[in-house]
């Protein structure tokens, strides 16, 4: 998370939006966002013009020679008209035909609107953003876009109408260390909002496999391959899109696409799933692909999603998924179909239970993690449940930080389950065996296995507490007596 001096400007430039006319939350993240890429294409540049020189070869930069005027460093220096006229007459056509027709820049941009109704907001926003990128650089952030996406997104106050919701940065980032993305992976989130998930992958490649980078294939994989989102906002689809290429991604496979419709023919394409599906959305029947439907008939999509997590795995791929609390203990023959196919044809691996606070203020619905490996052939033995009563953060509508936190705790027994086999289901994590879950219609709720340990306290007798009470009395009038001989005096 951002915080002193660099969360301060951020406020100061989302105010200056504010002030200046733009008051849709989503608007001013979208033209944030742009005018973030704007500059992001020519730091890179530079970054790209330094290494030529350093190393003596030839640089055929993005930018044309003949128009310095379209690159940050210069414009961000023009007096408040000029700017505007080069920004919106020139900056932002350059943009939205980088690359030609069809590419990956032009797909996402050729809806972008500037709508920055005056010189003097522009300026102040550039100015804005200037001095938030010194900040970050002072306080040494290594990922600055990052967290200023999630502060940014912070700022949506209420969930979308399909029961959309941010998923809070520390959780993406923990459900990512704990399936340890590899450089081979093919990653998809088919509910991917801004590409949290996304994201958050391909920092940890970066973080914990950076001489993939140095075989051409990997690194073509990773910029061209790797990462496939959905989405049906265009709004959350362009910004999604754009966060991806700010942190490194040449060509992210961001969509337009309704994952759970027939048009979205996927099938065994990909080795990772990492999602945080719509709850409470329902859909028609009509406009759900039959082969979702055969696993669970329903028109509930967090279970669709699951079925269709399941179809767009390749044998041996693995997912992670939020799930709302009903989707583990549902009675209905859908929520017990979806589980069923899950337990007895995959494997099931584990349930990581999270407090109902998490998603504050946007949400209060309880909520677990599900892992599991498609297999086709069934696999679950031993499921592994973790009770999660703290994630760093208080559990009301502040979500302050706070010094409890179970995240490194799971990760670590996740890494080390053998370790867990002789835990107790009075502890916070424990095993437990596929034929009891079976016995109890596969009901994969914490609260069904595990066992509270109540204390036994032991009063002292009547008589005794009785005799306290006296004592104390005694000494109190005493007390009084002391005084007033006190006063007396």
């Amino acid at each position: 998370m951002i915080t002193g001096e660099l969360k301060n400007k951020v406020d100061k430039v989302w105010e200056t939006f504010w002030t200046g006319g733009i008051t849709n939350p989503l608007t001013v993240i979208e033209q944030f966002t742009y005018l973030l890429y704007i500059k992001g294409l020519d730091d890179n540049e530079k970054k790209k013009e330094m290494d030529a020189e350093l190393l003596g070869i030839e640089h055929e930069g993005i930018f044309p020679q003949d128009k310095p005027q379209l690159r940050w460093s210069i414009f961000s220096n023009m007096g408040p008209d000029e700017m505007f006229k080069v920004v919106s007459q020139e900056v932002f056509p350059f943009i939205k035909d980088l690359g030609g027709k069809g590419s990956v820049y032009s797909k996402f941009m050729k809806d972008a609107i500037f709508v920055m109704p005056t010189p003097s907001l522009l300026a102040r926003v550039v100015a804005g953003i200037n001095g938030l990128m010194q900040a970050s650089n002072t306080e040494g952030k290594k990922d600055t876009l990052g967290d200023l996406y999630e502060y940014l997104l912070s700022k949506l106050a209420t969930a979308g109408t399909n029961g959309q919701f941010r998923t809070p940065r520390h959780i993406i980032d923990m459900i990512v260390k704990l399936m340890k993305p590899t450089p081979e992976d093919i990653i998809v989130d088919p509910a991917a909002g801004s590409a949290g998930f996304l994201v958050s992958a391909g920092e940890y490649l970066k973080e914990n496999h950076n001489d993939m980078f140095l075989v051409q294939s990997l690194r073509e994989h990773f910029n061209q391959k790797m990462f496939h989102g959905f989405e049906m906002d265009g709004t959350m689809l362009r910004i999604g899109a754009m966060n991806m290429m700010l942190h490194g991604v040449d060509n992210p496979n961001i969509a337009y696409r309704d994952s759970l419709s027939e048009l979205n023919k996927d099938n065994e394409q990909y080795t990772l799933v990492l999602a945080n599906p719509p709850f409470k959305g329902s859909l028609d029947y009509d406009s759900v692909s039959d082969d979702l439907l055969k696993i669970t008939k329903t028109k509930k999509t967090e279970l669709l999603f699951l079925a269709l997590f399941i179809r767009l795995l390749k044998k041996g791929g693995r997912a992670a998924v939020i799930v709302p609390d009903g989707v583990l203990f549902g009675s209905s023959n859908a929520h017990k179909s979806i589980r069923k196919e899950i337990v007895d044809n995959h494997k099931l691996e584990a349930i990581i239970s999270m407090p109902s606070g998490v998603f504050k203020p946007y949400a209060g619905v309880s909520t677990a993690i599900m892992i599991f490996t498609k297999t086709g052939a069934g696999g679950t033995d031993n499921v592994w449940f973790y009770n999660m009563r703290a994630d760093g953060f208080s559990l009301d509508d502040k979500r302050n930080t706070i010094n409890t936190n179970d995240i490194p705790d799971i990760i670590t027994r996740f890494n080390n389950l053998e370790a867990e086999n002789k835990r107790k289901r009075t502890e916070q994590s424990f095993f437990i065996t596929v034929n009891e879950i079976c016995e109890n219609g596969y009901d994969l709720s914490i609260n069904k296995y595990k066992e509270i340990e109540y204390e036994e306290i032991v009063f002292e007798k009547p008589e005794v507490i009785i005799e306290n009470i006296k004592n104390l009395e005694e000494e109190i009038l005493n007390g009084f007596e002391e005084i007033e001989k006190l006063l007396k005096n």
